[in-house]
Parts: C-alpha cells; structure tokens; sequence
C-alpha cells in the first residue's frame, strides 16, 4: 500500500524539478532573454583546466632566538620549542588529547630546514600515531607550550607534566636546564 503513494509522490517531484530546469517559459527559473546580436544566447565559456600545481615541500624552519637562558631552537614565528624527557628519539610520548592540547608537537609538511645557527644534520623527523609528521632535533621530538604566547616567552621551561619534565633545547640538541 506504501508503494501506490510513494511513485505518484516520486513522479510529481520528477515532473517539478524537470520543468524548473526547462529551457523556456516564465518563473524564477526561466532562461534570461538573449542580448546576444546572433538572436541566441553566446555559447558557455568554458575554461581550460590549469595543471595542478607541482607538490612542494612545505618543510618548516627551525631557527635560534636569544632569551635568558642564552641561544634556544625557536619555531618560525619566534615560539619557544621544548623537547620532553620521556620522548624516545623514534617515537612521542606525548600523544593524549590533554598532552597534545598543553604540548602542540612541532609538525611540518615537508622537510624541515634549518635557519642560520641550528645545525641541519640534528634534523629529523618523526610518524606521530595520528599519521602527522613532527620533526626532530638531535633524536628529540619537538613541542610547543601552549601558555608561550610570544617570541622570549619560558613558561614551559622546566614544567613536570604527563610524566616527565620539558625543558628548551640548546642549539646543540641538548637540554637547557635553568
């Protein structure tokens, strides 16, 4: 009984749809007059598609900035990076939504490149377990603190959280203790 009202209601809807794209007529649908001098309307302009761009690489540059502990990795607009003691040099341990969320871990698209200072051989890179691509220095994953707003600012250097302390990194690799 359900299929005598379905097809009348899915024909009427068909009849609906096909006159309001019709070609001739008057509505809010209808075809604009032609103001073309041929008496029709011009052909559609139809653009060549243009070739994809070529992928490049995107890779992030890791540079030094000065602060009060001396010469520190910094990212490109100046954040502080910290490394994290209970990192492995293969893999973070900071992968919960609360670490990820107070420690954004240094991520890149490309290979990361090294600016004037930071030594390009300690560089490297790491597959995080959410398939993202974070980079490494001296075989240390590399992070953000969330509460470093600006270029200078420590607020992470010697914090204990998600088991273990975070501390800013030399241009050596090593850590800064204060």
């Amino acid at each position: 009984m359900l299929r005598r009202f379905v097809t009348p209601a899915v024909l009427i809807a068909a009849a609906v749809v096909a006159a309001a794209c019709g070609s001739g007529g008057s509505g809010p649908y209808a075809a604009a007059p032609s103001s073309s001098p041929y008496g029709q309307s011009p052909p559609p302009v139809v653009a060549s598609p243009s070739p994809l761009p070529s992928p490049q690489s995107k890779g992030i540059t890791i540079q030094l900035g000065s602060t009060r502990l001396g010469k520190i990795l910094v990212g490109p607009s100046g954040r502080t990076i910290y490394l994290f003691l209970a990192d492995s040099p293969t893999s973070s341990a900071c992968n919960s939504a609360g670490c990820v969320q107070a420690w954004p871990p240094v991520l890149t698209t490309g290979a990361p490149k090294a600016g004037a200072g930071v030594n390009a051989s300690l560089l490297g890179t790491l597959k995080r377990r959410d398939g993202t691509v974070e980079v490494t220095y001296a075989g240390h994953p590399l992070y953000y603190f969330v509460s470093d707003t600006k270029p200078g600012d420590l607020t992470g250097q010697g914090v204990d959280a998600f088991g273990a302390p975070w501390y800013v990194v030399a241009p050596s690799g090593a850590q800064i203790d204060d």
